[in-house]
């Protein structure tokens, strides 16, 4: 995956108006953590702690990090490429399905292929995060079939996976 979807606004995340937050690595996954409640949490065991804040997403066996679906309400409103879809195929995406041409609303600007994204609805709800398969000049010429944005996880996982969201 190329870039970050946020870019600079990760100060954003990190010093809030609420407190100073961070970001923190156990298991194999990534928590977004106020330091109030990691401070708490430093009288707790590491083998004996399940968890810590919100799930950002993880490493995978081959050392790449995939997003989580429940970082979406933190990162949405400081994601600088958005793609939004219209709501024939808002539906589609939620099953995990790829964004076809066809079901694109909008999107931003300048988003280069293979740069991550924010997939919102056409009300501004977001829905999930996505890769971009094409640029912003190559969707306005390709095919009604063809793939703009690479499904990467959506709100529905809640529904179909819930028992291994943590």
């Amino acid at each position: 995956m190329r870039g970050c979807r946020i870019g600079e606004n990760i100060q954003l995340l990190v010093e809030r108006p609420d407190g100073t937050y961070c970001f923190r690595l156990h298991r194999d996954r990534v928590y977004y953590v106020s330091e109030k409640l990691l401070k708490g949490a430093a009288s707790i065991p590491r083998g004996s702690l399940v968890a810590l804040g919100t799930c950002f997403g993880k490493f995978t066996k081959t050392q790449k990090f995939r997003l989580n679906v429940t970082a979406l309400d933190f990162l949405a409103p400081y994601a600088k490429y958005k793609v939004w879809v219209k709501p024939g195929s808002e539906q589609s995406f939620l099953y995990g399905n790829h964004v076809l041409k066809s079901g694109l609303g909008r999107i931003t600007e300048n988003t280069a292929q293979y740069q991550g994204v924010v997939v919102y609805s056409m009300a501004d709800v977001p829905l999930g995060f996505g890769v971009a398969a094409k640029s912003t000049q190559d969707c306005r010429k390709v095919d009604p079939m063809a793939i703009v944005v690479f499904h990467q996880a959506d709100v529905g996982e809640y529904v179909r996976s819930e028992d291994t969201l943590t």
